[in-house]
């Protein structure tokens, strides 16, 4: 199992949460995962109903079975910060051009510098290892920028090493690019099974490809049950308006007699059936078009109650049922 998951999708697919649910669930007894912010939005903190998270690694909740989950939000003006110190030793020199506001120029206009010192820093905590020589982290898991944006995120490090081509820019960037493109990475897109969502991830997966950057899996999220059998979804939306009013009429809802209760009922049920049988179609086209794209899926169900913490949980602990960490 690659040791660095990354998660992406469509705006709106729900892709912080399933971030947040997989580290959740790949944080077995006794281990240890990572859960990375690059965009600033502090959803994290939101969804694990904690205060916004600093730029430190902070324990933010523990795994059934005991493994810990840590986050961390990643600002960029403290990456080059820590970046500046650990290349060039500025220190103090550093914060002095933080004050000045150099940093927060150079990060602005600059925006590949930006996303050269996010991936770097996520890539370390991948690399970081302890005094006894084991890594600090089993998995890091990155919430990622939307689906439209990934590749050219995780492949700006390559255009750096490619500008700068001697020194230390050149080396922290091969480096990065060598854990990006390697079996230690996954990246996984985030979709619902709706035509927008489903054609936004076939183009990630090409354009993923072409880089060389190592796709991961597809997870399907917010899946809505079916309520109508196959037959039923045939039928639904026929003419079987007096049919349906003896069975109303049978369950006690009012009599069949013209205008009852039960005749009133019957035209809101059949459009709510034929918009149920609609929708599966349309659901069984997408899935037709993600086993094209050949690549393993998970799918996790809609929550009727919301998203909380409880319901992650309950995400994490479906992920595991389909053999998350295999």
């Amino acid at each position: 199992m690659s040791r660095l998951q990354v998660v992406s999708g469509k705006g709106g697919t729900g892709k912080t949460t399933v971030a947040a649910a997989l580290a959740l669930a790949l944080a077995r007894e006794g281990g240890r995962t990572l859960l990375v912010e690059v965009e600033g939005r502090q959803g994290l903190a939101q969804l694990f109903g904690a205060e916004a998270l600093p730029y430190e690694e902070r324990k933010i909740a523990v795994a059934p079975g005991g493994g810990e989950v840590f986050a961390l939000a990643i600002d960029a003006e403290r990456a080059l910060l820590d970046y500046l110190q650990m290349f060039y030793k500025l220190g103090s020199a550093g914060r002095a051009l933080k004050k000045l506001g150099a940093i927060d120029f150079a990060t602005t206009i600059a925006p590949g510098l930006r996303d050269v010192l996010l991936t770097g820093k996520a890539c370390e905590a991948v690399r970081r290892k302890d005094k006894a020589g084991q890594y600090v982290y089993d998995h890091v898991i990155m919430d990622a920028p939307p689906t439209g944006r990934i590749t050219r995120f995780l492949n700006v490090n390559d255009e750096v090493a490619g500008l700068a081509r001697f020194g230390p820019i050149h080396n922290q960037a091969q480096a990065v690019m060598k854990v990006l493109k390697s079996p230690e990475t996954a990246v996984h897109l985030v979709t619902l099974l709706e035509e927008m969502p489903v054609q936004e991830t076939a183009d990630g997966i090409e354009e993923l490809r072409e880089a060389g950057l190592p796709v991961g899996r597809v997870v399907v999220n917010m899946v809505r049950p079916h309520h109508l059998d196959e037959d039923t979804l045939r039928t639904a939306a026929d003419d079987h308006r007096a049919g349906v009013a003896r069975a109303l009429s049978r369950a006690g809802l009012g009599g069949a007699r013209r205008g009852g209760l039960a005749e009133r009922l019957v035209e809101p049920l059949l459009a709510q059936a034929a918009e149920h049988a609609g929708r599966v179609e349309l659901e069984r086209e997408q899935r037709a078009v993600l086993t094209g794209l050949d690549l393993p899926t998970y799918e996790l169900p809609l929550l009727g109650a919301g998203m909380d913490l409880a319901g992650l949980y309950e995400l994490a602990k479906e992920l595991r049922k389909q053999s998350v960490a295999e």
